[in-house]
């Protein structure tokens, strides 16, 4: 099984913080300490000469880890300059304010104070994990002013104003940092929507928490149970979180033949680019046996590749027949198939329970005939893109779209995993922060920020092919989506610029080489 690294929530977080502190191991003042010191320790690496440095410290606990990096910046030689406001924090941050008081003054949080010189670095305390409800007043022009800078940023846990549950800025303000450190694990907010972007290179710094995020019942001094966070379901993928068991799967064994290996059925229809490009995909990533499956054979022209098979399909009835063989452990319908097609060929597609991509043109017949929605299982794979998802959900399209006015903020992770609770079914949902989400609660994401040039036509149809030869291949729906993005992903990264979706398939072979398959 594929594992990932652990995304947490921003409740989940608090949760094992306040664990880790009810349980007399550590203080709050410690946690703080920490941050502050992982933060100044992680500006100093990027940064090694010391040079100029504004701090902005907000109303909390984000505030009080700032004056922990002003302190720790100042004692390295940097020239500080610290702006807060004039409350009364909690006991933690008011010691950390303390302390810098002792050093330095605590300018106003104002605007008209962001330093003005292009070299010098800002680091954003201001609210952090913590805010709940869109910036106001003079906080919110200051936040309007850093969004227009050009200074570095720095970001403690997130650029002031992302909700950290949703990637989705609380309102239009939105600063942008080169660097954010956060703390113990990634977040939500970190991978998905402007979060993405919007937080640079993000760190996650260890501050001693691991212990507390396993799932044990924890018990602080007075003999009272303290409540740990929910299990965790999200996680973050990468090529370097690929376990020995998904590899050994992924490589064949030298006494296969090539029905050991799956046999995939690709439908193909009027336009028949868009399925020989999944077919060729499905046939890369290690399908013993691809069949594609256009109309009457006068509107298909056999080309390249060669150990492409070929059958054709026309009725209902051709389909059902077709699925009989047991032998054929995958299937794919949508890339070019026409929307009359697909809708015609799905029943008996579906009725046979196999494993199944669906794609293009079968989502959007699904999202006319609720008969066709009422037969999707948990063997298929959707695979939308934003329209798509719209057309089959857009009642979750429509809260996504809305401006959020408190956190946290309904998110595209949240979208994918009540898509997929709801259609019983593993869902794909494509974008820059690939979301796959299981109807079990489980999700994974894949981010391919850097690689802007997969947004080329026919990209989505060779990711459709990846994941149906995985699934032809003995993969289950959610290990075989999420594999399949990754792969997909790390394909585009490895060939650069000007690749366009031809290019795809043939990259696979070098990424499991990269990968040790």
């Amino acid at each position: 099984m594929l594992k990932g690294t652990e995304i947490l929530s921003c409740a989940q977080m608090r949760a094992i913080e306040s664990a880790a502190m009810a349980s007399g191991e550590v203080t709050g003042l410690e946690l703080m300490e920490r941050a502050g010191r992982a933060v100044a320790g992680q500006i100093r690496l990027r940064w090694p000469k010391p040079g100029r440095v504004t701090v902005l410290c907000g109303p909390g606990n984000n505030g009080g880890d700032g004056y922990v990096v002003a302190r720790r910046l100042h004692r390295a030689g940097w020239r500080v300059r610290v702006l807060g406001l004039e409350n009364t924090p909690g006991p933690d941050a008011a010691k950390m304010k303390r302390l810098w008081q002792e050093i330095g003054p605590i300018l106003p949080l104002e605007a008209n104070l962001l330093p003005t010189a292009p070299d010098d670095l800002i680091v954003d305390a201001i609210f952090g994990i913590g805010l709940t409800r869109p910036p106001e007043d003079a906080i919110a022009a200051l936040l309007t002013q850093l969004a227009d800078v050009t200074n570095p940023l720095v970001a403690i846990d997130c650029p002031s104003g992302l909700c950290l549950d949703s990637g989705r800025f609380l309102s239009q303000i939105a600063p942008r940092a080169v660097l954010t450190i956060t703390f113990d694990s990634l977040k939500t907010g970190h991978l998905i929507d402007a979060g993405l972007e919007h937080c640079g290179k993000v760190i996650v710094a260890d501050i001693g928490l691991s212990h507390w995020r396993r799932y044990r019942q924890a018990t602080r001094p007075d003999g009272k149970d303290v409540t740990l966070p929910r299990r965790i379901t999200s996680h973050h993928l990468r090529i370097s979180d690929l376990d020995p068991d998904t590899m050994q799967q992924l490589g064949k064994q030298s006494s296969a033949h090539k029905f050991s290996h799956g046999h995939a059925l690709i439908i193909s229809g009027m336009a028949p680019g868009a399925a020989r490009l999944s077919a060729r995909a499905a046939l890369r990533v290690g399908a013993g046996l691809v069949t594609l499956c256009p109309e009457e054979p006068p509107l298909d022209i056999p080309t390249p590749p060669d150990a492409l098979m070929r059958r054709w399909l026309d009725e209902p009835e051709d389909m059902a027949h077709a699925l009989q063989d047991t032998r054929v452990t995958a299937l794919c319908i949508g890339p070019g198939c026409g929307i009359d097609r697909a809708a015609a060929l799905l029943p008996p597609a579906l009725a046979a329970r196999g494993p199944c991509v669906l794609d293009a043109d079968a989502l959007s017949a699904i999202a006319i005939d609720p008969n066709l929605w009422d037969a999707l299982h948990d063997g298929c794979v959707l695979t939308p893109h934003g329209g798509e998802f719209a057309r089959l959900f857009p009642d979750l399209t429509r809260r996504l779209s809305d401006i959020p006015a408190t956190g946290p903020a309904w998110s595209r992770l949240d979208a994918a995993q009540e898509a997929a609770a709801r259609s019983g079914t593993c869902l794909l949902l494509k974008g820059r922060d690939t979301i796959i989400a299981a109807p079990f609660e489980q999700a994974r994401i894949v981010t391919s920020l850097d690689t802007p040039w997969l947004a080329t036509a026919g990209a989505g149809d060779v990711l459709a092919g990846i994941i149906t030869g995985l699934l032809a291949r003995g993969f289950n729906p959610f290990d075989a989506a999420s594999l399949g993005a990754l792969i997909h992903a790390q394909a585009a990264r490895l060939f650069g610029p000007g690749l366009i979706a031809d290019d795809l398939p043939d990259m696979i072979p070098q990424v499991f080489r990269q990968m040790g398959v």
